[in-house]
């Protein structure tokens, strides 16, 4: 009953998407106040149908009832509540569930906490976002329906993939789809001021939060998602240019373009047409993001394995939305007011070379992800794309992105003095010029460009600290003031800051695991050990475990440096019965500044185990500047500013009986 229930809650919430999508925005065209007031009672009544069926999924999975075909395949009885609870996205169908429910969650947002918008605005917003709402549920309700039953009811269920059965992968997809969903909702925007044939610098302040919610989502989701990858399938590295992995990147660039842009657009007016164009690529690359993980064209371990139907029905969707969006850009584009103008050296000049390069980036990996699968479609030809291409691709040109990120928020507005904000960035070159000799003296062997990533990411660090110190005005004043200041400053101010020096993190990191990192493949049976990066590795013994839901082989290893015991590490091998498959369990020892990681691989016919050694030198640097970004992130949308939009405007008066 609960199945059913819940697969009438998604029909009723297509039926009230559907008029949601038409009705506002019939009455947004005559101004006719009672038909603008339906867009928000029914952006309410959709978000409570879908969570209803979204709730009635999740029971089903935690009470195992295998009567529905989707717990069947993606759920076992002896599985960790958890992971019972995380397969319910753990697949297609329910992905697809959690997908619409986040839509419908934004849009209640907006219904709830959008009454300073224009009525005309926010109707048209509302019935953009149900019109995708419309999308979605339809394709759920004739190609993915997650309601499905089994008769006869089996007794015991398929299991969910092992390598899903991850804590840090049951939040993952959530935060990610947020991300995506979230650009839905500055399309929405893009879409109705288009519509309305106006953006100002009130709509830009409106636009600001949504794109950040929906940045600071894909931060954490791409985050997590190349943690897991590191200590899940074991093969030592974060980031491999699948692309799968790629399309949740190009909508982040997109994203972190559209969120500097619209300061322009909010601050100077300028740059209106090319914010509405990005808020419409951003959603598009999320789209195509979905279109690739779920339409078969992809063999990755990020991507559902489903029939090929389904893909041609969301490639509609794509091209409906992207193409359809694209043409009223074409259409109505030319007919927005133009901004102020300023000079090239400014800090519009700034953020417009800043969107530039970060276009620029999205292009390249953009057409190393699809270049291969066109090929494929038109000739029949199998290539592969893969690290080497974007490493000469995509890191030319976000090198002086990144030169470029301290410089430009301390330039002025409209005309900047280069040579002042030059001159408050000394320490911070000086700083990234030491940093850059010492890494030089300690890897004077190579590779040759490391010491300059290390020097780089020194130039991040240090220039948004000196951001802060010059806006507290630190060592000009006397310190009291200069506390005084940094109390009053905005929090955007310490979000930016934040997640500048964040990246600078980040990209040290990613310096230190691919310019420094060891790597040790050797056989060894108990009592035998090995060397890596001035540590001893020996194979104590190797023995049987029992976990909830699986067997795993265990190897204990003994770390040694100089002769003296660092740790003990236990890789796995599990097996896990139900779903007939193994996983690998890396065990990974870190001290802040380095990870020694460590998988136990396959028996040899000598009675000897494969043991593989990794040595990433910063590698947990990654995931701390990561995690500084977001936080960068939540600062920034706590700021009152972007909380608080124009003031309420007066309400359409209500059109005359007839």
């Amino acid at each position: 009953m609960i199945a059913e229930l819940g697969h009438f809650a998604l029909v009723l919430a297509f039926v009230v998407s559907l008029v949601q999508m038409v009705v506002p925005m019939v009455g947004a065209h005559r101004r006719d106040a009672q038909l603008i007031g339906v867009a928000t009672p029914a952006a309410l009544l959709q978000f409570l149908l879908v969570a209803f069926a979204f709730g009635a999924l999740l029971y089903l999975f935690i009470v195992s009832d295998f009567s529905v075909k989707l717990v069947f395949d993606n759920s076992h009885s002896e599985k960790p509540m958890i992971f019972k609870i995380s397969g319910v996205w753990g697949n297609h169908e329910g992905s697809m569930v959690l997908w619409v429910l986040i839509l419908a969650l934004f849009g209640a947002l907006v219904a709830l906490f959008g009454k300073n918008l224009p009525d005309t605005l926010r109707a048209r917003v509302l019935a953009v976002q149900a019109s995708i709402a419309v999308a979605f549920l339809l394709f759920i309700l004739l190609t993915s329906n997650p309601f499905l039953r089994l008769d006869p009811a089996p007794f015991e269920g398929s299991g969910l993939n092992p390598i899903l059965q991850d804590r840090a992968l049951a939040f993952h997809p959530p935060w990610l789809y947020a991300g995506y969903v979230g650009f839905s909702m500055t399309f929405s925007f893009a879409i109705a001021a288009l519509i309305e044939g106006k953006v100002d610098a009130a709509w830009a302040r409106w636009v600001r939060p949504w794109t950040l919610a929906a940045w600071l989502s894909l931060t954490i989701g791409i985050a997590m998602g190349s943690w897991w990858a590191y200590y899940t399938l074991g093969w030592g590295g974060f980031w491999f240019w699948d692309p799968v992995e790629n399309a949740s990147l190009m909508p982040w660039i997109a994203g972190t373009a559209l969120l500097h842009s619209a300061i322009v657009a909010e601050k100077r007016g300028a740059l209106k047409s090319w914010t509405i164009l990005l808020a419409i690529l951003a959603f598009s690359l999320s789209l195509l993001g979905t279109f690739l993980v779920r339409s078969g064209v992809l063999t990755s371990v990020h991507a559902f394995a489903v029939d090929p139907d389904r893909g041609v029905f969301i490639l509609g969707i794509l091209v409906v939305f992207v193409g359809g969006s694209l043409a009223l850009y074409a259409w109505r584009a030319p007919l927005l007011k133009t901004g102020g103008i300023f000079a090239p050296i400014s800090r519009e000049g700034a953020l417009l070379m800043n969107n530039l390069l970060l276009s620029a980036a999205v292009a390249s990996v953009f057409i190393g992800t699809l270049y291969p699968l066109l090929l494929d479609g038109l000739t029949g030809a199998k290539i592969t794309v893969g690290p080497p291409f974007f490493n000469y691709t995509f890191v030319p040109i976000f090198v002086p992105l990144l030169c470029l990120v301290p410089l430009g928020p301390l330039l002025g507005w409209k005309r900047a003095d280069v040579k002042a904000a030059a001159e408050r960035l000394i320490a911070a070159a000086a700083l990234a010029f030491i940093a850059c000799l010492v890494t030089f003296a300690f890897a004077y062997d190579g590779p040759w460009l490391a010491p300059f990533g290390i020097g780089l990411a020194v130039w991040l660090v240090v220039g948004a600290a000196s951001e802060i110190a010059w806006r507290i005005r630190l060592f000009t004043t006397p310190l009291r003031e200069s506390l005084y200041r940094a109390r009053r400053l905005p929090r955007a101010a310490w979000g930016t800051s934040l997640a500048h020096g964040g990246l600078g993190i980040v990209v040290a990191g990613i310096v230190g695991v691919t310019a420094w990192q060891s790597e040790l493949i050797t056989t060894l049976a108990p009592g035998e050990s090995a060397e890596i990066a001035g540590y001893t590795l020996t194979l104590e013994r190797v023995g049987m475990r029992d976990g909830p839901n699986y067997e795993a082989t265990v190897g204990v290893v003994r770390v040694e440096k100089a002769g003296r015991m660092i740790a003990t590490l236990t890789p796995e091998k599990r097996r896990f019965p139900a779903e007939r498959q193994e996983k690998t369990e890396p065990a990974i020892r870190t001290n802040g500044l380095a990870d020694l990681y460590v998988v136990l691989g396959e028996p040899s016919d000598d009675g000897k185990w494969v043991v593989r050694a990794y040595h990433n030198i910063l590698a947990p640097w990654i995931w701390i500047g990561g995690a500084i970004m977001a936080l960068g992130g939540i600062m920034s949308l706590a700021d009152r500013r972007l909380r608080v939009g124009a003031p309420t405007r007066a309400r359409l008066r209500a059109a005359p009986a007839e």
